[in-house]
């Protein structure tokens, strides 16, 4: 077909690579498509698709000039319309090569990239709700760059939730679900897109890189038997499918791309399969038995074989230009090192922009011998981690002992109610029975629990770690409706038992945790308190008081001087103070304070009080670091 195929996820900061998109990307790469992959920012997708314009027509112009070499330039010219660039070179000195830079740099001012679009297909992934505003902002923008608007795909987590406001935001009509039909995208093609394997080539293509990476991501089970309120895998999953098949993809993928070292699994409920030992026993087969391990590939016979067999030249290119840049950087021979530059030099190949398949291969000879001679190939631990966690309630010994087969780590053990704690208790004591002491889990708060629900589980994982000799990471997780019009586009909803103040207060906590609390009392305690009344007192203090407690708390200091060996010239007791006046308003001044402070807003002007004991209470909501140290 030898379509142009433009693949975009918005610029936001996510964990995991698209996984839609790569399988899509496959997809057109099977039907002979030129695909191209980009995330960042939109002007300076723009900005390349006019260069590469001006490219084309300054080698038609001026064959004889190595134009290529100027690209940082010619992109930055056309983003920001400076001569000063092109000061003191002799190539932007005749005037038809000025008078054709101005041409396109005029183009990008009028936008000729969206009134002569060049790809013939546009696919957008969506992700969380409250990415709403940058995410319709991309889809606005890069549905101009297709030449039919009917071309254009929008599909993913948020565009499934809310098509209708999506197709309300943009004019597309996204796709909801899966795409598990044959002829999803061509009518005819008998391809389903949702079983094909991942391109792992497109994220060589971008700049940005995911904090999960070097790892195999599937399914091996689609949807969830349980039907819960606040979760949206029912409208993005609706049907339950026991197994998907694993062992092609991994080959595929290691053929095709190399080995991956983790294989991290996005099924929402494995226990619930009726396949789940098949299931295991396949994990095990494609090298992920207990005790496993990884030898990294190759990369640069990888980078080789793809670029002669023409897959995706543009995502090859890049690597060759990287692993170029590992050997100059890491073999120690001097003469060696200088020499290599030289020839890379020689071969335009130190940039991306430079580089040529034609010129990559004339280096082999060089550059494989020397690559050979700084890779070091290690054994690492393989791990598998089930992702979106298993359910308590499915938990017994004998699912327990088989998942003990292979690398686990974590497991993932969902503990989203107090309500289900004699549950989740069992499931632990049955996992670390059967072998598995490293687990982790997300804890739902702000949706219909109380915050005293969030430390009751806090507290409990922390004393089943000490008890157990487990290591248990909790990682709590505010609730965020996916369809309410007041907050799918927003992180502002509060649950009926939570306030502004407490959700901060928890953030503040948080963000002194990295986010995870695990196993060690003191450590738990000094975070969140040692009982709930403590919490509770946590929840309602300045939050400088929080961030900073070993500053303001002397009582803190004293209970652990074994951990506090240093001091700051700014010790106080600022926390006791403010606690002492807080607790002693008299019933109805303490409620008219708690309703200001539970709105957490403490800027001059953003609240009334006329109660000379509140205000004064308030005053401590509004110090600071830098205000206390300057006192």
């Amino acid at each position: 077909m030898n379509r142009k195929v433009l693949l975009v996820e918005p610029d936001y900061k996510n964990k995991y690579p698209p996984m839609g998109l790569m399988k899509i990307a496959t997809y057109y790469r099977m039907v002979g498509d030129d695909v191209r992959f980009f995330k960042g920012d939109l002007k300076i997708l723009a900005a390349e698709i006019i260069c590469d314009d001006l490219l084309k027509h300054l080698l038609i112009l001026f064959p004889d000039i190595a134009w290529r070499n100027y690209y940082p330039k010619l992109l930055e010219f056309i983003r920001l319309g400076k001569y000063a660039i092109f000061e003191g070179e002799r190539a932007f000195e005749d005037e038809p090569v000025l008078d054709a830079i101005k041409e396109y740099r005029k183009k990008y001012i009028d936008k000729d990239y969206f009134t002569n679009p060049r790809f013939d297909k546009v696919g957008i992934t969506t992700l969380f709700t409250f990415y709403w505003d940058k995410t319709i902002a991309t889809i606005n923008f890069v549905k101009q760059l297709c030449k039919k608007s009917e071309d254009v795909m929008i599909g993913g987590i948020m565009s499934s939730l809310l098509p209708d406001e999506v197709y309300e935001a943009t004019g597309i009509k996204p796709f909801i679900g899966l795409l598990n039909h044959p002829g999803d995208i061509d009518k005819g093609n008998e391809l389903i897109i949702d079983d094909l394997p991942l391109d792992y080539s497109i994220l060589e293509e971008i700049d940005y890189t995911y904090p999960a990476h070097n790892a195999y991501f599937a399914y091996m089970t689609r949807g969830c038997v349980n039907k819960c309120k606040f979760c949206a895998v029912p409208k993005l999953e609706p049907t339950f499918c026991d197994y998907i098949g694993l062992k092609k993809k991994i080959e595929y993928t290691n053929k095709r791309f190399g080995e991956q070292k983790d294989l991290l699994l996005l099924d929402n409920n494995v226990l619930a399969s009726h396949c789940y030992d098949k299931i295991i026993d396949e994990i095990k087969e494609c090298g992920f038995g207990a005790g496993a391990t990884y030898t990294a590939p190759n990369e640069y016979n990888i980078m080789i074989q793809n670029l002669r067999d023409s897959y995706n030249d543009r995502a090859y290119i890049r690597k060759a230009v990287k692993l170029y840049k590992e050997i100059i950087d890491k073999v120690k021979d001097p003469a060696k090192k200088s020499d290599f530059y030289l020839k890379v030099e020689e071969h335009n190949c130190l940039h991306f922009y430079t580089a040529t398949k034609e010129a990559i291969f004339a280096l082999d000879e060089y550059a494989r011998p020397l690559y050979e001679s700084i890779y070091k190939p290690t054994k690492k631990k393989r791990i598998v981690d089930f992702n979106q966690g298993i359910d308590s309630r499915l938990v017994t010994e004998q699912n327990m002992r088989k998942l003990a087969e292979v690398n686990i780590y974590p497991l993932r053990i969902a503990f989203d109610h107090w309500e289900l704690r004699d549950i989740y208790e069992t499931a632990v004591r049955r996992a670390v029975k059967g072998g598995i002491k490293n687990l982790s889990n997300y804890l739902l708060y702000n949706f219909e629990d109380k915050p005293e629900d969030l430390y009751y589980r806090l507290r409990l994982n922390v004393d089943l770690c000490e008890e157990l000799d487990a290591s248990i990471y909790s990682f709590p997780m505010k609730y965020h409706p996916i369809n309410d019009p007041k907050y799918f586009m927003n992180r502002d909803f509060i649950g009926k038992h939570w306030n502004r103040k407490f959700i901060r207060a928890i953030q503040a906590v948080l963000n002194s945790t990295k986010g995870k609390i695990g196993r060690g009392v003191d450590f738990f305690e000094e975070a969140f308190g040692r009982n709930v009344d403590e919490f509770r007192k946590i929840l309602w203090m300045p939050e400088t008081f929080i961030i900073y407690r070993r500053m303001y708390d002397e009582d803190l200091r004293k209970r652990l001087a074994d951990r506090y060996t240093t001091h700051s010239n700014h010790d106080c007791n600022l926390a006791q103070e403010w606690w002492d006046k807080f607790s002693s308003l008299p019933e109805d001044k303490l409620e008219k304070a708690k309703a200001i402070i539970a709105l957490n807003r403490f800027k001059d002007g953003d609240y009334v009080c006329n109660d000379a004991a509140i205000e004064d209470v308030l005053s401590y909501y509004k110090i600071t670091r830098n205000i206390a140290e300057t006192e």
